[in-house]
């Protein structure tokens, strides 16, 4: 995102831009961070490449909101960096990193945890949406 900057250079640099950025950095950071201490309050696996490690399915908090704060965070920090740069097409990163993650990380995962936790997790991801 940072190199595209370098090839096609901002349209215009507004004064509130690095504001908006933080505010979106501290949004990422809170989902984030919530999801984090969900995880270590419920005593399960915070490992995202060990979905089978799961002790339990956390539905409160944060995950009433979004089934996967954590990815939440990192694309929202995504688009906190692409707004800091100030270039349109800085805004691939936010949205190559949402698909990726949806096809190669999460789609995985949810297979795990419907296994793992039958007809609790269908119910979950009925009533919870995976990004917001």
């Amino acid at each position: 995102m940072w190199g595209v900057v370098f090839l096609v250079p901002p349209s215009s640099v507004p004064s509130l831009h690095v504001a908006a950025a933080l505010g979106l950095a501290v949004v990422a950071l809170a989902f984030s961070v919530s999801g984090v201490l969900a995880f270590g309050k419920a005593k399960t696996t915070k490992n995202p490449m060990r979905p089978e490690a799961a002790s339990s399915l956390v539905v409160t908090g944060v995950y009433r909101v979004t089934r996967n704060p954590m990815y939440v965070g990192l694309g929202v920090l995504l688009l906190a960096w692409a707004v800091f740069l100030w270039s349109a097409w800085a805004l691939v990163g936010p949205l190559a990193f949402v698909a990726y993650i949806s096809r190669f990380q999460i789609s995985p995962e949810e297979r795990v945890l419907a296994k793992l936790f039958g007809a609790e997790y269908a119910a979950y991801k009925a009533r919870v949406r995976r990004w917001l």
